[in-house]
């Protein structure tokens, strides 16, 4: 478990810089491994599918309607999620990424829980995920969080789809 001292969790960075910075780095470092677990890996950013691109280069705008939470080691961003605004009852937790460096401390299940807490406090009434299959760590812990597969929204190969009421 983390030592709360070390690690906090914010929503949306602040205006500071290295914050900014710290979390395009995770989102490059989120789908820059993504892509090469799907054997499609790409030498930098600039290989990246457009949209991907979008919410590196400008992640306020690519998120304006949804909450980003970062994790905080100091002032250093060391892990990070999305969640959607809410839509018809629910919302979707994405981009949950932690630094490899900082993986072990209970960083992504910090994360995951002020998600949860988030949509409570928003009224949603579920919240839904998509996983690659061979990440089999994420999907235990979704699955601990209470998180069940459940029928796919979406038909890309290999994705998992998953969700749980709040």
């Amino acid at each position: 478990m983390t030592d709360q001292r070390e690690v906090s969790i914010v929503r949306r960075p602040g205006r500071t810089l290295s914050v900014e910075d710290g979390l395009t780095a995770l989102l490059a470092a989120y789908h820059l491994g993504t892509e090469t677990e799907k054997g499609e890996a790409v030498a930098d950013v600039d290989g990246l599918p457009d949209r991907y691109q979008a919410e590196i280069s400008d992640p306020r705008i690519a998120f304006v309607d949804d909450v980003v939470l970062v994790a905080l080691s100091g002032s250093a961003a060391v892990g990070c999620l999305v969640v959607t605004a809410p839509a018809d009852g629910r919302s979707e937790i994405k981009r949950l990424w932690t630094d490899p460096a900082f993986r072990g401390r209970g960083i992504a299940s910090g994360l995951l829980g002020a998600a949860l807490a988030h949509a409570a406090e928003s009224g949603v009434g579920t919240v839904r995920l998509s996983v690659w299959r061979w990440r089999t760590g994420a999907i235990a812990l979704y699955e601990r969080f209470g998180f069940t597969v459940s029928e796919s929204w979406d038909d890309r190969d290999q994705l998992v789809c998953m969700e749980r009421a709040v």
